[in-house]
Parts: C-alpha cells; sequence; structure tokens
C-alpha cells in the first residue's frame, strides 16, 4: 500500500544556500538554508517534505535539476556523477517565509553523506529544495494520536506537535542515541512525550521505541498513528498495531526512512 501524501499545490526547484548552521544536541545538527527563491515556497507545516539537494564532496558548486515535475528524477540520473548532486529527503523543522529562510535538522549518522554535508556546512554554500508535501494526515475519527519515531523521525515529529490544534491527544514515543540528545518539546497540554534514550551504542536504532509501545498501555478508544524512522520500527509497529491490537491498517501511516546497514540510492 503507497502511503497517503497531501501534495503541494504547486512547486519550484529552489536554490538557496547556508545562511547558519548550529548543532542542536550530540546528534542532531539544525542548517539554516535562505534565500529570494523562497518566495515559491508554501509553508505547509507538520511534517512538510522536501528533497534537499546539495554538492557532492570535490563539487564546486551545485547542479540542480530544472524540471519541476516528477521528470526531475530521470534528468537527475542522466546527469555525470561528477556534476550530479546528493539528493536525500527531509523535513522542514521551521520555515519564516518573512525571512526568507528555512530550518533543517539533520539526525547525524556516520558515514552518511548527508550527515557529512551538514557537518560541514558553511554560510554561502549552495543548496537547493523541491516540496513535496504531507505524509501526517490524522483522519477525523481519531480521538487521539500515537506518533512515535527514531531520531531520523524526531525532527518531523516535533514539527508536528509545535504545529497541532491545542486539543491534540497524544501518546508521543521518540528513541535518540543518548540522553543528551533529550530537549524541551513544545506541545499541547494533551500530549505526553516519552523520551527513549538507547545510551547503547551497539543497539539498533528503533528498537528501544517498538519494544516499549509493545509494552505500552494504550487508550482505548480509535486512534491514528504515525511511525517513522528505521524501516524495522516502522513495519514492527504497524504489524503488532494491526495483529495483536486489532488496529484498522487504514489508520496506521508507517514509513520506513532508512535501513540499517543499506544507504540510500543516489
Amino acid at each position: 500500500m503507497l502511503p497517503r501524501i497531501k501534495s503541494p499545490e504547486s512547486r519550484k526547484m529552489i536554490t538557496l544556500e547556508v545562511v547558519a548552521t548550529h548543532r542542536t544536541s550530540p546528534a542532531f545538527q539544525t542548517v539554516t538554508l535562505g534565500g529570494p527563491q523562497l518566495q515559491d515556497f508554501k509553508p505547509m507545516g507538520y511534517d512538510q517534505i522536501v528533497r534537499l539537494f546539495f554538492p557532492r564532496p570535490g563539487q564546486t558548486g551545485l547542479r540542480m535539476p530544472t524540471r519541476s515535475s516528477e521528470a526531475w528524477m530521470a534528468e537527475l540520473l542522466l546527469m555525470p556523477k561528477s556534476r550530479r548532486p546528493w539528493v536525500r529527503n527531509f523535513t522542514i523543522r521551521r520555515a519564516r517565509p518573512e525571512r526568507h529562510e528555512v530550518d533543517i535538522e539533520f539526525a547525524l549518522h556516520a558515514g552518511s553523506p548527508a550527515s557529512s554535508w551538514a557537518c560541514g556546512a558553511r554560510p554561502g554554500d549552495p543548496a537547493g529544495i523541491f516540496d513535496m508535501g504531507l505524509t501526517y494526515l490524522p483522519p477525523a475519527h481519531a480521538e487521539w494520536q500515537l506518533l512515535a519515531g527514531d531520531e531520523s523521525a524526531v525532527p518531523a515529529i516535533l514539527a508536528i506537535l509545535e504545529d497541532a490544534p491545542r486539543d491534540l491527544v497524544a501518546e508521543v514515543f521518540l528513541e535518540v542515541p543518548e540522553t543528551a540528545d533529550i530537549r524541551d518539546a513544545a506541545a499541547p497540554a494533551g500530549v505526553r512525550v516519552h523520551w527513549l534514550p538507547r545510551d547503547e551504542p551497539g543497539r539498533l536504532p528503533g528498537s528501544l521505541a517498538l519494544e516499549t509501545i509493545r509494552r505500552a498501555t494504550l487508550p482505548g478508544e480509535r486512534f491514528y498513528t504515525w511511525v517513522a524512522g528505521e524501516s524495522r520500527l516502522a513495519t514492527g509497529l504497524r504489524r503488532h498495531l494491526t495483529g495483536e491490537r486489532g488496529v484498522p491498517r487504514s489508520d496506521v501511516a508507517f514509513f520506513g526512512f532508512w535501513r540499517q546497514g543499506r544507504s540510500s540510492p543516489g
């Protein structure tokens, strides 16, 4: 089953540059991108996803695709690797349209091209985005929500909570690499945020969140689940909810952002 997505009304390839960077916590880096082309970007809030384009090591500039349609992927793959940029999916952590700025927060993984770029990015470095829309689409019948993710989904879930209606009721499980990655989460009063630091370098990301939710006592009313992160967390939680708790499949949105030991194509 393909994930549901709310696409933007219109979108363009947008070229930007790095404005600032800062280390959010030991396992997270925030990069602020800006530029006048953001006038063509419409913030949708929640887990708004963009394709992020950034140069490979040794490239002196950024060559973006020119097509603002799904044909951009074919155009990208036809580029020689010497000029082809890296492209990865990320959430807009915050948008400041009045300043033509957006923040993207990176969960840092050793050896990841995106992590290496984020940690080495400096003001003036080129980058680009292409809007993909939203996957957080709770149905009207849900009386409460279950939000869960490992570190790769923390930026999206925190953005969802910041944009949530004040009457949201939710149980939120956020797994992070270590205790030092825990931070204050802006959330409505009816939301309980459970931070789950692994504090074990060899433990598979997502496994602690999955084990914790399997043991958790959850409210009995019908609810909506949004889970993302390492693929075994996303598929494992969906399997648990639908198979052991009787949750309708249509009420579970699950996204395997990555898989341990496998690099993304591109």
